[in-house]
Protein backbone atom coordinates (compact mmCIF):
# COMPACT_ATOMS: atom_id res chain seq x y z
CA UNK A 1 0.00 0.00 0.00
CA UNK A 2 1.06 3.60 -0.52
CA UNK A 3 1.82 5.74 2.51
CA UNK A 4 -1.31 7.60 3.73
CA UNK A 5 0.11 10.94 2.58
CA UNK A 6 -0.55 9.98 -1.02
CA UNK A 7 -4.24 9.66 -0.24
CA UNK A 8 -4.65 13.00 1.51
CA UNK A 9 -4.40 16.27 -0.36
CA UNK A 10 -5.06 19.77 0.86
CA UNK A 11 -3.91 22.59 -1.39
CA UNK A 12 -2.47 20.39 -4.13
CA UNK A 13 -3.84 17.49 -6.08
CA UNK A 14 -2.81 13.99 -5.12
CA UNK A 15 -0.54 11.95 -7.39
CA UNK A 16 1.84 9.05 -7.18
CA UNK A 17 5.49 9.79 -7.97
CA UNK A 18 6.09 6.43 -9.61
CA UNK A 19 3.91 5.94 -12.71
CA UNK A 20 5.07 2.33 -13.06
CA UNK A 21 3.21 1.22 -9.92
CA UNK A 22 0.16 -0.98 -10.34
CA UNK A 23 -2.18 -0.84 -7.36
CA UNK A 24 -5.36 -2.60 -6.34
CA UNK A 25 -7.15 -1.43 -3.21
CA UNK A 26 -10.35 -1.38 -1.19
CA UNK A 27 -11.83 2.15 -1.68
CA UNK A 28 -14.87 1.34 -3.86
CA UNK A 29 -12.85 -0.12 -6.73
CA UNK A 30 -9.72 1.61 -7.86
CA UNK A 31 -7.03 0.51 -10.29
CA UNK A 32 -3.78 2.24 -11.04
CA UNK A 33 -2.34 1.63 -14.49
CA UNK A 34 0.91 2.75 -16.03
CA UNK A 35 1.23 5.13 -18.96
CA UNK A 36 2.18 8.78 -19.16
CA UNK A 37 -0.75 9.27 -16.84
CA UNK A 38 -2.30 7.23 -14.03
CA UNK A 39 -5.85 5.91 -13.61
CA UNK A 40 -7.59 5.29 -10.32
CA UNK A 41 -10.98 3.58 -10.25
CA UNK A 42 -12.28 3.55 -6.79
CA UNK A 43 -34.98 27.83 -20.12
CA UNK A 44 -32.41 31.48 -19.74
CA UNK A 45 -32.83 28.20 -17.85
CA UNK A 46 -32.93 28.33 -14.08
CA UNK A 47 -34.08 26.11 -11.27
CA UNK A 48 -35.74 28.03 -8.48
CA UNK A 49 -35.38 27.05 -4.89
CA UNK A 50 -38.91 25.31 -4.34
CA UNK A 51 -35.72 23.99 -4.72
CA UNK A 52 -35.11 25.43 -1.28
CA UNK A 53 -37.10 22.45 -0.09
CA UNK A 54 -34.88 20.04 -2.03
CA UNK A 55 -31.46 21.21 -0.90
CA UNK A 56 -30.12 20.25 2.50
CA UNK A 57 -27.63 22.98 3.35
CA UNK A 58 -26.23 21.05 6.29
CA UNK A 59 -24.98 22.72 9.45
CA UNK A 60 -25.62 26.26 8.15
CA UNK A 61 -28.76 28.12 9.15
CA UNK A 62 -31.07 26.84 6.43
CA UNK A 63 -33.52 29.74 6.53
CA UNK A 64 -30.76 32.35 6.40
CA UNK A 65 -28.93 30.56 3.56
CA UNK A 66 -32.06 30.05 1.49
CA UNK A 67 -33.03 33.70 1.77
CA UNK A 68 -29.74 34.56 0.06
CA UNK A 69 -30.31 32.16 -2.82
CA UNK A 70 -32.88 33.16 -5.39
CA UNK A 71 -31.93 30.78 -8.19
CA UNK A 72 -29.22 28.47 -9.38
CA UNK A 73 -28.58 28.58 -13.10
CA UNK A 74 -29.10 25.41 -15.08
CA UNK A 75 -27.05 24.23 -18.08
CA UNK A 76 -24.96 27.40 -18.37
CA UNK A 77 -23.04 26.12 -21.41
CA UNK A 78 -25.99 25.86 -23.78
CA UNK A 79 -25.99 28.14 -26.84
CA UNK A 80 -22.24 28.68 -26.50
CA UNK A 81 -20.76 28.33 -30.02
CA UNK A 82 -18.30 25.55 -30.77
CA UNK A 83 -14.69 26.76 -30.68
CA UNK A 84 -13.88 25.29 -34.10
CA UNK A 85 -15.73 25.92 -37.33
CA UNK A 86 -14.98 22.42 -38.59
CA UNK A 87 -14.08 20.24 -35.59
CA UNK A 88 -13.07 16.65 -36.06
CA UNK A 89 -15.00 15.68 -32.95
CA UNK A 90 -16.97 17.34 -30.11
CA UNK A 91 -18.23 15.50 -27.01
CA UNK A 92 -20.38 17.29 -24.42
CA UNK A 93 -22.08 16.73 -21.08
CA UNK A 94 -25.47 15.07 -21.46
CA UNK A 95 -28.41 16.06 -19.31
CA UNK A 96 -29.04 18.78 -16.72
CA UNK A 97 -26.82 20.23 -13.99
CA UNK A 98 -26.78 23.31 -11.76
CA UNK A 99 -23.97 25.89 -11.71
CA UNK A 100 -22.51 26.17 -8.20
CA UNK A 101 -19.95 28.92 -7.58
CA UNK A 102 -18.41 31.01 -4.80
CA UNK A 103 -21.04 32.36 -2.41
CA UNK A 104 -24.03 30.86 -4.23
CA UNK A 105 -25.51 29.61 -0.93
CA UNK A 106 -24.60 32.70 1.10
CA UNK A 107 -21.33 31.25 2.40
CA UNK A 108 -18.33 33.34 1.38
CA UNK A 109 -15.80 30.69 0.35
CA UNK A 110 -13.64 32.86 -1.89
CA UNK A 111 -10.04 31.65 -2.03
CA UNK A 112 -10.68 28.10 -0.87
CA UNK A 113 -14.07 26.71 -1.97
CA UNK A 114 -13.63 26.13 -5.70
CA UNK A 115 -13.19 22.37 -5.36
CA UNK A 116 -16.29 22.10 -3.18
CA UNK A 117 -18.35 24.05 -5.71
CA UNK A 118 -17.23 21.86 -8.59
CA UNK A 119 -18.23 18.80 -6.55
CA UNK A 120 -21.65 20.35 -5.98
CA UNK A 121 -22.10 20.91 -9.72
CA UNK A 122 -21.15 17.27 -10.36
CA UNK A 123 -23.49 16.05 -7.61
CA UNK A 124 -26.37 18.08 -9.06
CA UNK A 125 -25.91 16.28 -12.39
CA UNK A 126 -26.08 12.93 -10.61
CA UNK A 127 -29.24 14.00 -8.75
CA UNK A 128 -30.96 15.28 -11.90
CA UNK A 129 -29.95 12.50 -14.29
CA UNK A 130 -29.10 9.27 -12.53
CA UNK A 131 -31.58 7.01 -10.78
CA UNK A 132 -31.72 5.79 -8.14
CA UNK A 133 -29.90 8.41 -6.07
CA UNK A 134 -29.02 7.59 -2.49
CA UNK A 135 -30.88 10.58 -1.02
CA UNK A 136 -33.53 12.15 -3.22
CA UNK A 137 -33.86 15.12 -0.85
CA UNK A 138 -30.36 16.42 -1.49
CA UNK A 139 -29.36 17.96 -4.80
CA UNK A 140 -25.80 18.51 -3.55
CA UNK A 141 -24.03 18.23 -0.18
CA UNK A 142 -23.23 21.51 1.55
CA UNK A 143 -19.67 22.63 2.24
CA UNK A 144 -19.94 21.64 5.93
CA UNK A 145 -21.32 18.25 4.95
CA UNK A 146 -18.48 17.64 2.50
CA UNK A 147 -15.92 18.45 5.18
CA UNK A 148 -17.63 16.30 7.81
CA UNK A 149 -17.89 13.38 5.38
CA UNK A 150 -14.13 13.49 4.72
CA UNK A 151 -13.53 13.47 8.48
CA UNK A 152 -15.97 10.59 8.96
CA UNK A 153 -14.23 8.57 6.23
CA UNK A 154 -10.87 9.12 7.94
CA UNK A 155 -9.37 11.07 5.04
CA UNK A 156 -9.10 14.25 7.14
CA UNK A 157 -8.51 15.01 10.83
CA UNK A 158 -11.27 16.44 12.97
CA UNK A 159 -9.81 19.93 12.66
CA UNK A 160 -10.65 19.89 8.95
CA UNK A 161 -14.34 20.32 9.68
CA UNK A 162 -15.14 24.04 9.71
CA UNK A 163 -11.78 24.94 8.14
CA UNK A 164 -10.96 26.75 4.91
CA UNK A 165 -8.72 24.04 3.50
CA UNK A 166 -8.75 23.25 -0.18
CA UNK A 167 -9.78 19.91 -1.62
CA UNK A 168 -9.03 18.33 -4.98
CA UNK A 169 -9.99 15.52 -7.31
CA UNK A 170 -9.14 12.70 -4.94
CA UNK A 171 -11.43 14.11 -2.26
CA UNK A 172 -14.07 14.65 -4.96
CA UNK A 173 -13.98 10.93 -5.76
CA UNK A 174 -14.50 10.07 -2.09
CA UNK A 175 -17.33 12.58 -1.64
CA UNK A 176 -19.29 11.48 -4.72
CA UNK A 177 -18.96 7.84 -3.68
CA UNK A 178 -20.05 8.71 -0.13
CA UNK A 179 -23.10 10.84 -0.94
CA UNK A 180 -24.14 9.54 -4.38
CA UNK A 181 -22.84 5.96 -4.45
CA UNK A 182 -20.95 6.80 -7.65
CA UNK A 183 -17.34 5.61 -8.03
CA UNK A 184 -14.91 7.85 -9.89
CA UNK A 185 -11.94 7.36 -12.13
CA UNK A 186 -9.08 9.77 -11.37
CA UNK A 187 -6.68 10.36 -14.26
CA UNK A 188 -3.25 11.82 -13.45
CA UNK A 189 -1.50 13.67 -16.29
CA UNK A 190 2.16 14.36 -15.55
CA UNK A 191 2.28 17.57 -17.56
CA UNK A 192 0.33 19.98 -19.73
CA UNK A 193 0.92 20.33 -23.44
CA UNK A 194 1.11 17.14 -25.49
CA UNK A 195 0.27 14.80 -22.60
CA UNK A 196 -2.86 16.76 -21.75
CA UNK A 197 -3.80 16.92 -25.42
CA UNK A 198 -3.61 13.13 -25.54
CA UNK A 199 -5.91 12.77 -22.54
CA UNK A 200 -8.36 15.30 -23.99
CA UNK A 201 -8.47 13.45 -27.27
CA UNK A 202 -8.87 10.02 -25.70
CA UNK A 203 -10.11 9.96 -22.11
CA UNK A 204 -12.48 12.93 -22.17
CA UNK A 205 -14.15 12.07 -25.45
CA UNK A 206 -14.67 8.53 -24.21
CA UNK A 207 -16.03 9.76 -20.86
CA UNK A 208 -18.60 12.16 -22.29
CA UNK A 209 -19.76 9.65 -24.86
CA UNK A 210 -20.14 6.84 -22.32
CA UNK A 211 -21.11 8.61 -19.09
CA UNK A 212 -22.05 12.19 -20.03
CA UNK A 213 -21.33 13.62 -16.58
CA UNK A 214 -19.30 16.75 -15.66
CA UNK A 215 -15.61 16.25 -14.87
CA UNK A 216 -13.46 17.96 -12.23
CA UNK A 217 -9.96 19.15 -13.15
CA UNK A 218 -7.15 20.49 -10.95
CA UNK A 219 -3.38 20.49 -10.68
CA UNK A 220 -0.35 21.74 -8.76
CA UNK A 221 0.94 24.95 -10.36
CA UNK A 222 -2.48 25.40 -11.89
CA UNK A 223 -4.37 24.47 -8.74
CA UNK A 224 -7.67 26.22 -9.44
CA UNK A 225 -10.51 23.72 -9.68
CA UNK A 226 -12.38 23.66 -12.98
CA UNK A 227 -15.49 21.88 -14.11
CA UNK A 228 -15.13 20.33 -17.57
CA UNK A 229 -18.35 20.01 -19.58
CA UNK A 230 -16.99 18.99 -22.94
CA UNK A 231 -14.06 18.56 -25.30
CA UNK A 232 -13.69 19.58 -28.94
CA UNK A 233 -10.82 18.30 -31.08
CA UNK A 234 -9.64 19.47 -34.48
CA UNK A 235 -6.57 19.24 -36.64
CA UNK A 236 -4.68 21.80 -34.56
CA UNK A 237 -5.50 20.53 -31.08
CA UNK A 238 -8.28 20.33 -28.51
CA UNK A 239 -10.44 22.73 -26.53
CA UNK A 240 -12.03 22.10 -23.12
CA UNK A 241 -15.44 23.49 -22.18
CA UNK A 242 -14.72 24.97 -18.74
CA UNK A 243 -17.29 26.02 -16.15
CA UNK A 244 -15.45 28.16 -13.60
CA UNK A 245 -16.64 28.03 -9.95
CA UNK A 246 -14.71 31.20 -9.00
CA UNK A 247 -17.47 33.64 -9.94
CA UNK A 248 -18.70 35.63 -6.92
CA UNK A 249 -21.48 38.19 -7.01
CA UNK A 250 -25.08 38.76 -7.94
CA UNK A 251 -26.84 36.23 -10.09
CA UNK A 252 -25.98 36.69 -13.78
CA UNK A 253 -27.82 35.49 -16.83
CA UNK A 254 -26.28 32.57 -18.68
CA UNK A 255 -25.31 34.77 -21.63
CA UNK A 256 -23.53 37.21 -19.32
CA UNK A 257 -21.58 34.40 -17.64
CA UNK A 258 -20.46 33.26 -21.07
CA UNK A 259 -19.59 36.80 -22.17
CA UNK A 260 -17.42 37.30 -19.08
CA UNK A 261 -15.63 33.98 -19.57
CA UNK A 262 -16.97 32.09 -16.55
CA UNK A 263 -18.22 29.47 -19.00
CA UNK A 264 -15.93 29.21 -22.00
CA UNK A 265 -13.96 27.02 -24.36
CA UNK A 266 -10.28 26.97 -23.37
CA UNK A 267 -7.59 25.73 -25.69
CA UNK A 268 -5.65 22.89 -24.04
CA UNK A 269 -2.37 24.45 -25.15
CA UNK A 270 -3.27 27.64 -23.22
CA UNK A 271 -3.16 25.79 -19.88
CA UNK A 272 0.00 25.73 -17.75
CA UNK A 273 2.37 23.29 -19.45
CA UNK A 274 4.56 23.04 -16.34
CA UNK A 275 1.67 21.87 -14.15
CA UNK A 276 0.48 18.32 -13.72
CA UNK A 277 -3.28 17.81 -13.91
CA UNK A 278 -5.75 15.41 -12.34
CA UNK A 279 -9.19 14.66 -13.71
CA UNK A 280 -12.04 13.17 -11.67
CA UNK A 281 -14.49 11.35 -13.95
CA UNK A 282 -17.70 10.04 -12.31
CA UNK A 283 -18.46 6.54 -13.56
CA UNK A 284 -22.18 7.10 -13.97
CA UNK A 285 -24.51 4.80 -15.82
CA UNK A 286 -25.51 6.17 -19.21
CA UNK A 287 -29.10 7.35 -19.24
CA UNK A 288 -31.23 8.04 -22.27
CA UNK A 289 -31.78 11.82 -22.13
Amino acid sequence: MWPPSYFSCTQQEVFHPNPEVKLFGPVSVFICLSFDYIFFIFDSETISMASNENIDWGACEKEEICQKIETLLKNVHTELPDPLTDPAKCSLVKGDYLYFHYGCDGQDDRGWGCGYRTIQTMASWIYLNRSPVQNQNRIAPSLPQIQQALVTMGDKPGSFSGSREWIGTFEASLVLDYFCDVPCKVVHVRGGGAELEQVAAEELHQHFEKHGSPVMMGGDRDNSSKGILGVCTGDKGSYLLVVDPHYYGRQLEKTELQKRGWVAWKRVSSLDQSSFYNLCLPQTATKEI
